[in-house]
């Protein structure tokens, strides 16, 4: 990963001189967008970028996906042109010539994706989580750091303005010192909600996937509790994992329960492919107070014994962290260096794939994990 003031321009320099094809002496200078390539399109979230509002900071220049008849129906879908399709990654880094690479494979394809682009100064952001296995995570991490390139995570919970609100309270000391946070993601499963076969093929595979539901959505909690912890790792990782739609989910998980212990913390993860509903909230009690992040915009909050509780209603984060794409555009142009403990960062993703792993071993030894030193991983 670049290091602070190696390798980049000032935000201001680089508005004065990338501008806009068409600008003339005496208008305000823009960035040009982002060339941004999209690796695979067997990840659903793909839409997310595909179907952006056009907020002129990125472009999409090309698109590597072998399917012809999944690629033909997401651009349809979309009126995107043909043109931007390549059928291997290879070619399009080579013809297409990003500045960036958006992974939408198979988790276990983001090594891939990261030894094509690094060797070539190309940055890349993946989908949650980093990656298939902590084997993998470090591998990449070592590429990202040689290539001097950002290899970002995306998580969906990342831009909600709730979960940034909850940080703050507990930033500014108004719910005292954590004691407990309990996070909850999931849904019915993805034969329920109707996932797509390219993108359920491989979900439902633990080699492509790195697991079931403890994968899939156990990356969220501990991602957002090592972020609220400021990036301390656990010192004790214990799990539990069931099959309870073996029919269905015959290879993987598909009930989670992952307890994450700090000397003065316990962060419980509940990550599930057999609720009724589909949910992300994460809930945080401390010492004072607490403060529950039901969604995107709301928070349950109370912070005095003598109070009641209030429902506060939150704004999404101000740009460019509002959105995964314009946050990439802004960390690769220079203007935002994300610090080592933000959600979307190397170092705190390498700590969730710390995670995910001992949370693997403890459910198939039926003991608790302790954590190795950080230094391992370097």
């Amino acid at each position: 990963m670049l290091q602070p003031g190696v390798g980049r321009r000032p935000w201001a320099v680089l508005m004065a001189g990338l501008c806009l094809a068409g600008s003339s002496p005496g208008t305000p200078a823009e960035l040009a967008p982002l060339r941004i390539g999209v690796a695979g399109l067997t990840h659903t979230h793909v839409h997310w970028l595909l179907g952006r509002k056009d907020r002129g900071d990125v472009r999409i220049v090309g698109i590597a996906e072998a399917n012809r008849d999944l690629a033909g129906r997401y651009l349809g879908q979309h009126g995107l042109p043909t043109g931007l399709l390549y059928p291997d990654l290879e070619t399009m880094l080579e013809e297409a010539r990003p500045e960036a690479v958006a992974a939408f494979g198979t988790i276990r394809e983001h090594r891939a994706v990261v030894e094509a682009c690094a060797p070539r100064g190309i940055h890349v952001m993946v989908e949650k989580p980093l990656a298939a296995s902590l084997a993998d995570a470090l591998i990449m991490a070592e590429l990202a750091r040689r290539h001097r390139v950002h290899l970002l995570t995306n998580y969906e919970t990342t831009w909600y303005g709730s979960n940034h609100r909850l940080r703050e309270l507990v930033l500014e000391g108004r719910i005292g010192g954590i004691r407990k946070m309990v996070v909850h993601d999931g849904h019915p499963g993805p034969v329920a909600i109707g996932v797509n076969p390219e993108f359920l093929e491989w979900l439902t595979d633990p080699v492509h996937n790195g697991g079931g539901a403890l994968t899939d959505f156990g990356c969220y909690g501990a991602d957002l509790m090592t972020w609220l912890m400021g990036g301390r790792r656990p010192d004790r990782v214990t799990a539990v994992t069931q099959r309870l739609q073996p029919t269905l989910y015959p290879k993987v998980e598909d009930e989670a329960t992952v307890i994450l212990t700090w000397p003065e913390a316990q962060g419980i993860i509940q990550a599930s492919w057999n609720w009724p509903f589909s949910r992300k909230d994460t809930h945080v009690y401390g010492e004072k107070g607490y403060a529950l992040a039901e969604d995107a915009s709301r928070l349950r909050v109370r912070l005095d014994r003598q109070d009641g509780e209030r429902v506060i209603e939150v704004e999404a984060p101000a740009p460019p962290r509002d959105d995964p794409f314009a946050y990439l555009a802004a960390v690769v142009r220079g203007g935002l260096e994300p610090g080592p403990a933000e959600l979307s960062s190397l170092e705190l993703n390498l700590t969730v794939m710390e995670i995910l792993d001992a949370a693997r071993r403890s459910a198939e030894t039926g003991r608790t994990v302790v954590l190795e030193p950080a230094a391992r991983r370097e």
